[in-house]
């Protein structure tokens, strides 16, 4: 069973969502969030991304940095910039892009659930991310930002959803950079808010879609007060964290695409003969070419874009892993051809966000930046959730979900 329960938002007064609110922390370097936030004193960015609060080049790694984060999420609450609901809810949060409206409910997930498996995760984590968002979740005692969850479709809570979506928002605002529309509505109802409860009791997991890290973080750090607490009954706050959980279905999964610095010493012609081992290749002209189907990939090269079908045999349906074509093409193509074999370091390889649009790849080729660009059919729901299920590991790099989540909107404090 998943355990969620409601709890106590602090949140910004409803005139000053706009000023408040922000990207999340990792989706943007230090000079990027400097100049977004610019002279709002406002801004969430004081608080996820403080090192603005510096000198440029001040380290966001800095132990004063943290200490300023803290120092600022206290002064937005002195100023009433944030201000903490007085009884436990849960919130509503949807997203608009393109067109397509995705609702996500806000809750507070059990740490334990993380620790059991019960959250299932589909990513590797490394230490050093985890003991920056540990730093933060401590010096702040607070999930400043939340996770993205997904959960398997429920007819329940879609309708008691769909209910609040029919109603007037607390926030509604397009975001400046992305363009998308953010909404948020309060459920305070007992009965509701019983519901979810119940709801969510009967699922046996939840999938984390984006937010490995800070998921991580999160129930280390409720492990930790835990520990630290001679009286500890289970029932305290640090026991959960703040999670935004989506409907499987209803998520946008882009594609995530690869561009490489060189051939690996081989010439254009050696390396189209080299694919066709593989892959059965076709010449699709100067037009940009999108894949069409799971296992086709699109090349661009010599200005030219290519279709690369991947032939039967060259991966297992059967095999979680193995059918996905980031495993595909990491195998076929990046390791056996281009000798490119850990994704998470070569400075050869570099990735691009479906969201930039394949124009993004022809123009980093073309530019001679890059030598080749590699386009990718995106990853299914389905597919993060059979792996996740089957208790193994995407390859690095493998989903691009969006909208991201916007933070600012609602903070959950430990205590």
């Amino acid at each position: 069973m998943a355990i969620v329960k409601p709890f106590k938002g602090i949140r910004p007064p409803k005139a000053l969502v706009e000023q408040v609110e922000s990207r999340p922390y990792d989706v943007l370097d230090s000079e990027e969030a400097r100049a977004e936030a610019g002279d709002n004193e406002k801004s969430l960015y004081h608080i996820i991304k403080p090192e603005i609060d510096f000198p440029v080049g001040t380290s966001e790694y800095d132990p004063k940095v943290y200490e300023k984060a803290a120092e600022n999420f206290q002064k937005f609450q002195d100023k009433g910039w944030l201000v903490q609901d007085d009884k436990e809810q849960y919130y509503i949060y949807a997203q608009t892009m393109n067109g397509k409206t995705q609702y996500g409910l806000v809750v507070c997930a059990h740490c334990d659930d993380y620790a059991k498996g019960n959250i299932k995760k589909h990513e590797l984590t490394r230490r050093d991310k985890e003991e920056d968002r540990m730093k933060h979740v401590r010096v702040n005692n607070a999930n400043i930002e939340p996770v993205f969850f997904a959960y398997p479709d429920n007819a329940v809570l879609n309708e008691l959803i769909m209910r609040y979506a029919a109603t007037e928002p607390e926030y509604d605002f397009i975001a400046p950079i992305d363009g998308f529309r953010h909404q948020f509505w309060i459920i305070s109802d007992e009965a509701d808010m019983q519901t979810i409860t119940d709801e969510f009791a009967k699922m046996p997991s939840l999938y984390i879609a984006d937010g490995h890290h800070r998921s991580a973080a999160a129930a280390l750090v409720g492990a930790e007060k835990q520990k630290q607490n001679p009286n500890h009954t289970g029932t305290e706050e640090y026991n959960y964290f703040m999670a935004v959980c989506f409907q499987a279905s209803q998520l946008t999964i882009l594609d995530y695409n690869r561009v490489v610095k060189d051939l690996n010493g081989m010439s254009s012609e050696e390396f189209l003969a080299a694919l066709q081992v593989n892959f059965i290749v076709e010449d699709k002209g100067t037009e940009i070419y999108k894949p069409q189907q799971l296992h086709e990939f699109s090349l661009y090269l010599d200005q030219h874009w290519y279709s690369l079908k991947a032939k039967e045999g060259t991966y297992d349906n059967t095999d979680p892993i193995g059918v996905l074509d980031v495993d595909i093409s990491s195998r076929l193509i990046l390791d056996e051809i281009l000798n490119i074999g850990d994704l998470r370091s070569s400075k050869r390889i570099d990735f691009v966000g479906g969201l930039r649009g394949l124009g993004e790849l022809k123009r980093r080729v073309d530019s001679g930046e890059m030598r080749a660009a590699l386009a990718l059919y995106p990853v299914t729901m389905q597919q993060i959730m059979d792996i996740a299920d089957s208790g193994k590991i995407m390859p690095p790099k493998a989903t691009w979900f969006e909208p991201k989540l916007r933070s600012g909107l609602v903070i959950h404090k430990l205590s």
